[in-house]
């Protein structure tokens, strides 16, 4: 797994690296002091997870995630604990507030490797599906739902599940919102923000909201906030 450590900190660059070297799966291919470094570094060098600090020169590391095109898997170590819930909220693996042992470290990994071994069992499902399924398919007790890509809305991350918004009405489904967006097909659907994933057609309007930031307007004027990182892409989509 390669890693990028980045924090202003050298003794804490320095701790990091101590006990990466203690996990043989893991592999430093750099370090990073501020956050300008990091996004070029990151971009070149495409890393599974990144160890990143949250007040550094420059660029937060939040400003940082933002610029991000497609974000490694991000633990954060802070010495400050206000930022833990904007952390999660922003997918972040695991949280260390420092000063951290070796233990707390090693549990965070544990949570890496738990993640990226059921991502794989999600890819590897996929496989039993035909390219052309069409349709979503979710149980509800004893009733199973069979809901057409067609009549799908949108999908709102929701804890370890996913809410279906569709034609048919709301549906929960226990599973990721990093399965759809592997397993939708590209050319209907697009995520959008790292809570929602969209049907391209449903889209009503694109609507700035302040500058530099902007929600779509899915039916029943539904608005959804869409991602500095993700707007690019729509745009390339919608053929802006």
């Amino acid at each position: 797994m390669k890693v990028i450590l980045i924090d202003d900190e050298p003794l804490a660059r320095k701790l990091l690296a101590s006990f990466c070297a203690k996990i043989p799966s893991l592999e430093i291919v750099g370090e990073c002091e501020n956050g300008y470094e990091a996004v070029k570094m990151i971009e070149e060098k495409k890393p599974d997870l990144i160890f990143l600090d949250v007040q550094m020169p420059k660029l937060s590391g939040f400003e940082v995630l933002e610029l991000l095109n497609d974000r490694p898997k991000v633990i954060f170590c802070t010495a400050f604990d206000e930022y833990a819930v904007k952390a999660f909220d922003e997918n972040a693996i695991d949280y260390l507030l420092k000063p951290f042992l070796f233990d707390r470290f090693e549990q965070a990994i544990k949570k890496v490797e738990t993640q990226e071994k059921t991502e794989k069992e999600e890819l590897g499902q996929q496989a039993i599906y035909p390219d052309d399924t069409t349709r979503v398919v979710i149980k509800d007790g004893e009733k199973i739902n069979i809901l057409q890509f067609s009549d799908l809305i949108y999908f709102e991350a929701y804890d370890d599940y996913v809410k279906i918004y569709s034609k048919q009405g709301r549906f929960v489904k226990k599973q990721t919102m990093t399965y759809y967006e592997k397993s939708l097909p590209n050319k209907l659907f697009a995520r959008i923000h790292r809570s929602y994933i969209i049907s391209i057609d449903k889209i009503q309007r694109i609507e700035a909201v302040e500058k530099g930031k902007y929600q779509v307007v899915m039916p029943n004027d539904v608005r959804l906030p869409i991602s500095r990182s993700a707007f690019p892409h729509l745009k390339e989509r919608l053929g802006w």
